[in-house]
């Protein structure tokens, strides 16, 4: 059974699935090619007739994928009720460290939460190199650009999908949250959206100086210099693979980025980012748009069981290179029972996501916004609470891939009905602003936590809270 829309550029027509009319490979700008491979996204190209939206679109290159084709810049819509008018709108801003982004992941479909009464976009962006290099002759944060274009079509054409464009939420985990601090602080982003939604927040934004340098090396790797028309005919997989070996190389020379699993993040170049997310909430950037903000409390075990072990010494640098750092002493004096491995994983938790989620929080109470803070400590396997989960929950995915079916029935019961609570809340403040639990301010710090036996009480990591409670988040710059 078929599906038809209307929208600005043309009538597309997916397929009914379950209940839900989905729409996938729907341009919302021109493909980035030629003299628009480093350019801002262009209005996407006007058909004639019907164009079938039943295959997902091109993901952007990146590492462990192949692509074929360049069409990148697509979305998929997941909708209960095409033509109705009025229904919430989530837009999904996917993460994956800035590098991957692909609206086929089974992870992050849109199917569920639309079969419970809204209409869910999920959109590509350019990523890596294409999206996030600082290069001579290219606008910055061409990746950023690519996702205000995306809710650019979602206010002129998701009335047609039934969803209400003056009810727009934003919603991102990790690099995607990263994305949507900085939309916050984007003056070209205002009134685009009314919500917005950001898990594991990553506390990394670089200077024009760091993101250049960053930009010369890879470019180097070519053979070429970090200008736009001198990598505009470079193969984008090839833009990938240099990326690649440039980082496992010399990473080391990037100071605390050495910690993320990422040479990218966005820019703050005084333009398209005027200034990093915590100041410019705490100035009211924010002000009028409602947030719900949260992390995992082990947000680090993945990446931390791959590291090896550490000894003291070589610990108390990695803390003291953290920038901002709150210094190792105050660590081992608020952790004295952990090891150090187990005291490297939570001080790079707290640096990484978690204390850049509080502080965004901290942040926006103070400039005027309305803010809701949620933690999820529930987890299984040997990883706990870990990063992503969270929204696996909330997309109700939980049990692809994960292990968790294998963990028991006992364990697949408190997953399925904590997956159900969590994504109740979530839309319920997409359509309200209110997920049903007190805001959050520096007096009671009210943070709905979904655990066991979910409940809302006080920010319950209060040592990492105190360790970094006149520490400032910004910009990392080139060390030196």
């Amino acid at each position: 059974m078929t599906a038809r829309v209307h929208t600005t550029a043309g009538t597309v027509q997916g397929t009914w699935e379950d209940g839900v009319a989905v729409f996938r490979g729907v341009p919302f700008a021109a493909p980035p090619v030629g003299p628009r491979r480093f350019a801002a996204p262009q209005p996407p190209e006007p058909w004639d007739g019907i164009r079938e939206a039943t295959e997902f679109g091109t993901p952007p290159p990146q590492p462990r994928h192949v692509t074929t084709g360049d069409d990148w810049l697509t979305l998929a819509v997941w909708t209960p009720a095409p033509g109705r008018t009025g229904l919430p709108v989530v837009v999904w801003i996917s993460g994956g460290k800035y590098l991957h982004c692909n609206t086929a992941n089974p992870h992050f479909a849109g199917a569920v939460m639309a079969s419970e009464g809204v209409v869910v976009v999920s959109a590509h962006y350019r990523s890596g190199f294409k999206g996030f290099a600082h290069l001579d002759g290219a606008p910055g944060n061409r990746g950023l650009l690519d996702q205000l274009a995306t809710l650019r079509w979602v206010r002129d054409n998701i009335t047609a999908f039934g969803g209400d464009p003056a009810n727009v939420t934003v919603l991102g985990q990790s690099a995607g949250a990263g994305s949507i601090a900085a939309l916050l602080a984007m003056p070209a982003a205002a009134g685009l959206f009314r919500r917005a939604i950001l898990q594991s927040l990553p506390g990394t934004y670089f200077t024009p100086a760091l993101a250049t340098d960053i930009a010369t090396e890879i470019s180097a790797e070519l053979g070429r210099s970090p200008r736009a028309a001198d990598l505009a005919a470079v193969p984008p997989r090839t833009l990938v693979e240099a990326t690649g070996a440039v980082t496992a190389r010399l990473r080391q020379r990037w100071g605390p980025v050495v910690h993320t699993p990422t040479p990218f993040s966005p820019v703050v170049d005084g333009d398209i980012l005027p200034t990093a997310p915590w100041a410019a909430l705490g100035d009211g950037a924010a002000r009028g748009v409602e947030l719900l903000i949260g992390h995992t409390r082990d947000e680090f075990s993945q990446l931390g069981s791959k590291l090896g072990d550490i000894g003291e010494a070589e610990l108390d640098t990695l803390i003291g290179g953290l920038t901002p750092t709150p210094g190792h002493r105050r660590y081992r004096t608020a952790y004295p029972d952990l090891t150090p491995p187990e005291l490297r994983e939570t001080a790079l938790s707290d640096w990484l996501f978690r204390m850049p989620a509080l502080h965004l929080a901290e942040a926006a109470h103070a400039g005027g916004a309305d803010v809701r803070l949620s933690e999820l400590t529930w987890g299984f396997g040997g990883h706990g609470a870990s990063h992503t989960l969270d929204t696996l929950l909330v997309f109700g995915t939980a049990h692809i891939g994960t292990g968790l079916t294998a963990a028991g029935p006992e364990i697949v019961e408190q997953a399925r009905q904590l997956s159900a609570l969590m994504r109740s809340e979530y839309l319920l403040f997409a359509a309200t602003g209110d997920p049903g639990w007190p805001r959050y301010d520096r007096h009671d710090r009210a943070t709905r936590v979904y655990g066991t036996t979910p409940t809302v009480t006080r920010y319950p990591e209060e040592s990492s809270r105190a360790i970094w409670c006149d520490r400032r988040f910004g910009v990392l710059d080139l060390p030196g």
